[in-house]
């Protein structure tokens, strides 16, 4: 017996829905979930928050439109349970009750704001299933988002050790220091640095200089690894479980970096509304890579979505 589910995550700056088939729980855990549907939308749902303490009302209406479209998607292949995630922009803003309305009257089910320690876990429980057997433990799995980064440290069989959040996605890092176009070094400088004390802080709490294995999440990881690849368009095939060197991901930083939105825009892999962020991105993944010492970075195309899919099993 298979149970349908709607697992939707929305976050800073994307909110996505994952529909899938869960197997039994008597199949085993190396069964995979049963994709039907994957989708996302850049909505920028915490434009301005970092400045503002509040949700714009354009945000707001941005992720009702996306939103709506997901519950057609969820009615029509009739998924039986659903459970909607939001996360950094709802926890920290001062005018959250006004998105929760919106949410239980589009989707019919309030919104669970999660906290950074259980966003942190649905990550690492959807990232590690399936990860390849030849991947050592313990894992260091860092999910960038849009205001926030998630770092979890585990192993495969025993489940998290711990886990943080810290206030450095590729929409915050961007709005508060990366304002050139393309940025100036001292711009970039600055960035650098908010970010190092970020990742140390981090990384001393989930003990992450002792992983063996960095898994990257989210947007800023894979768009930076389909970059490091040459793929001429976006290949979650080619892109999920690849592993590429802190030596490439320096590079692609770096040419990110020096480029103007329009020449980001240009990449072939480049979804239009993460080419002004991208950069902010890569650069927190090339400084927790120094800071950790880890000198190759694998990326996972699962993640939080996953986990809250495998949530209906018990398994986060």
């Amino acid at each position: 017996m298979t149970t349908r589910v709607a697992a939707i995550d929305c976050g800073t700056n994307s909110i996505r829905l994952l529909i899938a088939d869960l197997p039994d729980p008597s199949a085993g855990p190396s069964v995979p979930l049963v994709d039907l549907c994957r989708r996302m939308e850049i909505v920028r749902l915490g434009q301005g928050v970092d400045a503002t303490g509040r949700l714009a009302p354009e945000a707001i209406e941005r992720t009702r439109v996306a939103l709506a479209d997901y519950v057609t998607e969820i009615e029509k292949l009739h998924a039986e349970r659903v459970r909607m995630c939001a996360t950094s922009a709802t926890r920290d803003a001062e005018n959250a009750a006004d998105f929760r309305a919106m949410v239980e009257q589009t989707l019919g089910v309030a919104p669970e704001v999660v906290s950074g320690d259980e966003e942190a876990r649905l990550s690492f429980t959807g990232a590690v299933r399936g990860l390849p057997a030849d991947a050592p433990s313990p894992y260091l799995v860092v999910d960038i988002g849009g205001g926030s980064t998630e770092f979890v440290v585990g192993r495969r069989d025993a489940g998290v050790d711990a886990a943080i959040s810290v206030d450095i996605g590729c929409v915050r890092m961007t709005e508060r220091h990366l304002h050139g176009d393309p940025p100036g070094l001292d711009e970039i400088a600055a960035a650098q640095a908010d970010i190092a004390v970020a990742v140390d802080r981090a990384l001393a709490a989930v003990r992450g200089r002792e992983a063996a294995t960095l898994v990257g999440l989210a947007g800023s990881v894979t768009t930076v690894v389909a970059i490091a690849q040459g793929l001429t368009g976006y290949d979650p095939a080619r892109i999920h479980h690849a592993r590429v060197s802190y030596e490439r991901v320096a590079e692609v930083t770096a040419d990110l970096l020096a480029m103007s939105r329009e020449q980001r825009l240009a990449i072939p892999v480049m979804h239009p509304g993460r080419a002004d962020v991208i950069g902010a991105g890569a650069l927190v993944l090339r400084v927790i890579m120094e800071r950790a010492g880890l000198d190759a970075v694998v990326a996972s195309e699962h993640d939080i979505l996953d986990g809250i899919a495998w949530s209906f099993a018990g398994l986060t």
